[in-house]
């Protein structure tokens, strides 16, 4: 079996709608969280493979986390582990989210909000977590961090819904929801939405920005304070997203920033919170320091 590295889509850091240890981590930070991200990025693309069966998919899964634990040869494995035992950091976020890759394998349908949030406490908050531990920050920053995740997540399944649907017969919208406005789940695959299905999508949006606004308190509680101007960027892209998607139709209308609005809109978000930070009267206690 080839390395699971060769099946990669060729999506990377730069392509994601939120950024990944930019230029505001210290660079001491950001290695571990590349090789984090490298790890997570082919797990995933091992999940979505259009020509892998399920079989090998749970195969290749497994043998990533045989790396990781330091019993197999894939080179993400082996290059998360390395980082991991030099920060004396636990694979357990890492395993967290193979648990949701392996989902994606399995599972094609939420039955509810309920379940949307299960899965991801695993696709999604293991990754904020990570690097919450990583700069060595407080384990009671980790509920507005999992809102945080949470909220991300499901802004991207709203954006992909139709492609998600029609490529891998995946759906996240929730079940529930789209009965309540009698949308069969065909209708994912339209052109454009129809008055419900945008009606449903729209009210998926509106949950998400409650939930996310649980995460504002973030940025004010890490003692990092480059970390806590990183977040800041990520809430100025989700709040301009869910404005979006809370009012367009993601099967016919742009529902993803363009290169510049995401520039600009990340350069406001750093301003903004650096501000933020500069006129604080004390910075958060830290119990324990940065590996």
């Amino acid at each position: 079996m080839t390395n699971s590295g060769e099946l990669r889509s060729g999506k990377g850091a730069g392509d994601e709608n939120f950024p990944v240890a930019s230029l505001l981590i210290a660079r001491r930070h950001r290695p571990a969280i590349r090789a984090f991200y490298e790890f997570v990025r082919t797990a995933d693309d091992i999940a979505d493979h259009a020509e892998l069966g399920n079989d090998e998919k749970l195969a290749r899964l497994d043998a990533l986390e045989a790396s990781l634990l330091g019993e197999g040869g894939e080179p993400e494995g082996v290059a998360l582990r390395a980082v991991l035992e030099s920060r004396a950091l636990s694979p357990r976020h890492a395993q967290d989210l193979l648990r949701a890759f392996r989902q994606d394998v399995t599972k094609l349908r939420y039955a509810n909000w309920d379940e949307l949030i299960d899965y991801c406490s695993f696709s999604a908050m293991p990754v904020g977590r990570f690097v919450l531990d990583v700069h060595g920050e407080q384990r009671d920053t980790w509920p507005a961090s999992d809102a945080l995740c949470a909220a991300l997540q499901i802004i991207n399944h709203l954006q992909d819904c139709a492609a998600d649907y029609k490529n891998l017969d995946r759906i996240y919208i929730p079940l529930d929801a789209l009965a309540q406005r009698q949308v069969p789940v065909e209708a994912l695959a339209a052109r454009e939405a129809s008055p419900a299905l945008c009606g449903c999508l729209h009210a998926i949006a509106a949950r998400t920005a409650a939930l996310f606004e649980r995460s504002r308190v973030l940025p004010a509680a890490v003692a990092d304070t480059r970390l806590a101007v990183e977040i800041s960027v990520m809430q100025a892209l989700a709040t301009r997203l869910l404005t979006i998607l809370q009012q367009r139709d993601p099967l016919s209308e742009p529902v993803h920033l363009s290169k510049p609005a995401a520039m600009t809109t990340a350069a406001g978000g750093a301003v903004r919170g650096l501000l933020r930070r500069l006129s604080r009267t004390s910075p958060p206690s830290r119990r324990y320091q940065t590996p």
